[in-house]
C-alpha cells in the first residue's frame, strides 16, 4: 500500500485534513483489508483521550464525550446511514420503496430511535469500561466496527450500481477472499495481545455483526447498499463494545 492510497484510506474513513483524488473509492476499495488498521487508529486517539479523561471526570461523562469523539472523527458519515437503515427496515412493501425511504432526507421514527438507542447504548457501555481497559478496548472495539464493514463487502451483494458497488467487487473472487483473510489476521493479531480472549470475542462479535446486517439487508433491501455499510459500523461498534464488557467481567 502506497501512500497515496493511505491518504485516501485517511479521507474516506475520517474528517482528517487529507487530501484526495480521483482514484480514492478505487484504491479504498482494493484496500479494504486495512479498514482495521485506519480504525485501530481512529480507536487509539479516542482510547487515549478517554484515559486522560477518566482522570478527572465520571464514567458517564467519558463515555459520551469518548463517543462523540468517535463520531466526529468519522465525520458522522456512518451515523447518517444508520439512521437511513433504522427508517429503511421500518417501511412496508417493496425492495424499492424500502430503498426509496432510506434515501429520503427526511428522518423518520424508526431511523431516529435506532439512532437514538445506538447511541445511548454504546455511550453508556463505554462509560463502564474503566481507566484500566478503555484505551485498548476503544482501540479494539472501533478496529472490529471498521472489520466488520469488510465482513459485509465480502457477504453481500450489490442493490444498485454506486459509490457501495467498488467495494462489494473488490472484496468478491479470490482476491477479496485473501482481503478479508488479511483483514482478519491483523484484527486477531492486534486484539490477542491487547485484551487476550476478551479481544478476541470482541473481534468476533465484530464479523458475526457484520453477517447479521447483510443478512438483514438482503431480506428488505435485496442487497446492501452504502447506508447498510454506514449502520453496520455504527451497529458493530455498539454490539463489540457491550460484547467486550460481558466478556471483560468473565475472564
Amino acid at each position: 500500500m502506497v501512500v497515496k492510497e493511505l491518504k485516501n484510506l485517511f479521507s474516506f474513513l475520517t474528517v482528517f485534513p487529507v487530501a484526495m483524488d480521483k482514484d480514492m473509492l478505487t484504491d479504498c476499495a482494493r484496500n479494504m483489508w486495512a479498514f482495521p488498521l485506519i480504525g485501530a487508529f481512529i480507536g487509539l486517539l479516542a482510547g487515549l483521550f478517554g484515559w486522560v479523561a477518566y482522570q478527572f471526570l465520571p464514567g458517564i461523562v467519558v463515555g459520551a464525550l469518548v463517543l462523540a469523539l468517535l463520531l466526529w472523527m468519522t465525520g458522522l458519515h456512518h451515523t447518517d446511514g444508520l439512521l437511513d437503515f433504522g427508517d429503511g427496515v421500518m417501511a412496508h412493501g417493496t425492495f424499492e420503496h424500502k430503498i426509496e425511504v432510506m434515501h429520503d432526507q427526511l428522518t423518520g421514527a424508526g431511523g431516529l430511535s435506532l439512532g437514538i438507542l445506538t447511541i445511548l447504548i454504546s455511550a453508556l457501555s463505554i462509560g463502564q469500561l474503566g481507566s484500566r481497559i478503555i484505551l485498548p478496548g476503544i482501540l479494539v472495539v472501533e478496529m472490529s466496527a471498521k472489520l466488520s464493514m469488510v465482513v459485509a463487502a465480502w457477504a453481500g451483494k450489490s442493490v444498485h450500481q454506486g459509490m457501495n458497488s467498488p467495494f462489494l467487487d473488490a472484496m468478491h473472487g479470490s482476491k477479496g477472499n485473501l482481503r478479508l483473510a488479511a483483514a482478519l489476521v491483523i484484527s486477531f493479531a492486534i486484539a490477542l495481545p491487547l485484551l487476550r480472549w476478551a479481544g478476541i470475542f470482541t473481534v468476533l462479535a465484530g464479523v458475526i455483526t457484520g453477517l447479521v446486517m447483510v443478512a438483514v439487508a438482503h431480506k428488505h433491501f435485496n442487497g446492501v447498499t452504502g447506508d447498510v455499510f454506514g449502520a453496520t459500523n455504527e451497529l458493530a461498534r455498539m454490539v463489540c463494545v457491550v460484547v467486550l464488557l460481558a466478556v471483560a467481567a468473565w475472564v
